[in-house]
């Protein structure tokens, strides 16, 4: 690595205090939500933790859907908080099943809150978002989504939609920092808040985050605020607005067609189903006599990046990232040039030709260029 000197990133001057509410307005735009919006100075699994930390407490009745390490997260702080919790547990790597979470609830209409995660980033499934948040919001239950790898890749209407807890990390599909989080809040949501057992004087209280800058009119917020990590936020967002969201969004899914048909072409099988797979990364089956971590080895191909699946279920997946500033035809054909190489090197030969020219037949078709 080159010896870089970093002494720029010192002396930084403060965030304009005025500018945090901007940030956050901004942010609200995104999600589509009057919603209030929360700035946490941290990585969103903060933001989550607090979440399910201010909101559990003895007598609270949650369906926690489970699709990842994230979600087995979220419901073992739930239950810390005294929260009576069902795991709703996919197959391993899979998506839930819609049928699976309507029989849950129509069995135990007592329920209070529903969790889930919207993309998984770990093993490239997408969950059907808008018909589990449509079946709890016709039975009045309160919905948390982590929407951390989703917003910008995926469209996220929070108020069209209904969900009351939305969290969100700008490191993901808007190619911003990783040291901030944010959430949005219903008002609903906010009286299922506030009850006797939920922390104060903690970075894990939203209540706190409530009353020491919402309430207070957004001047300033608590704590001592990291400026490099605003301005680059605000940095994230000057460049996702010139682009447009939807704009975006459309680059993700391109770049997720664009793969999943590149992969095909290479005689490659698929993880995830067309309509249950993440525009953020595409998960790959590796042939039975292939070893994951020889395989990654031999992909060392510049603008690559390629990585092992996460969690149960993913043990001989790979995944090809097209994430946020990668969600271009460069990277793809890169992710497709090192997997194909690889797949080479183990003695399974395929025709990356065939491959690129179906990589480019559809961004062509798509008007991107």
């Amino acid at each position: 690595m080159p010896n870089r000197d970093w002494s720029h990133l010192l002396d930084i001057p403060a965030f304009p205090a005025g500018h945090y509410a901007l940030l956050a307005d901004r942010l609200a735009a995104l999600l589509g939500t009057n919603n209030d919006v929360l700035l946490i100075q941290a990585e969103a699994v903060l933001a989550l933790e607090a979440v399910a930390t201010s909101l559990a407490h003895p007598g609270l009745r949650a369906l926690n859907i489970v699709t990842s390490p994230y979600g087995t997260w979220f419901g073992n702080w739930l239950e810390r908080g005294g929260a009576d919790v069902f795991n709703l547990v996919a197959e391993p790597a899979h998506p839930i099943a819609l049928e699976a979470v309507a029989a849950h609830l129509d069995a135990h209409p007592e329920i209070d809150i529903l969790s889930l995660v919207h993309a998984e980033s770990a093993s490239g499934i997408l969950n059907p978002l808008e018909d589990i948040v449509a079946l709890a919001k016709a039975r009045g239950i309160v919905t948390i989504v982590d929407a951390v790898a989703s917003i910008g890749g995926h469209a996220l209407d929070i108020d069209d939609l209904g969900i009351d807890i939305a969290v969100i990390g700008p490191q993901k599909s808007l190619g911003g920092p990783a040291g901030l989080s944010a959430l949005s809040v219903s008002p609903t949501a906010w009286r299922l808040l506030q009850h006797d057992k939920a922390p104060r004087i903690s970075m894990l209280s939203l209540l706190d985050q409530k009353e020491q800058w919402l309430d207070t009119g957004r001047h300033a917020l608590p704590g001592t605020p990291s400026p490099v990590e605003f301005f680059a936020l605000q940095a994230a967002l000057n460049r996702i607005e010139a682009e447009g969201i939807e704009n975006v969004q459309k680059r993700h899914i391109v770049a997720k067609e664009a793969t999943r048909a590149g992969l095909v072409a290479l005689g490659v099988t698929l993880w995830a189903q067309d309509h249950s797979a993440s525009a953020l990364v595409t998960t790959a089956v590796l042939p039975a006599d292939v070893k994951r971590e020889s395989f990654l080895s031999r992909r060392n191909i510049a603008g690559a990046d390629l990585t092992v699946g996460v969690g149960p279920g993913t043990e001989r997946l790979v995944r090809l990232n097209h994430t946020g500033q990668r969600a271009t035809e460069e990277a793809v054909v890169a992710n497709l040039t090192a997997f194909s190489q690889a797949l080479d090197a183990h003695g399974h030969g395929n025709t990356l030709t065939k491959a690129l020219e179906t990589i480019t037949e559809i961004y062509r078709s798509n008007h991107i260029l």
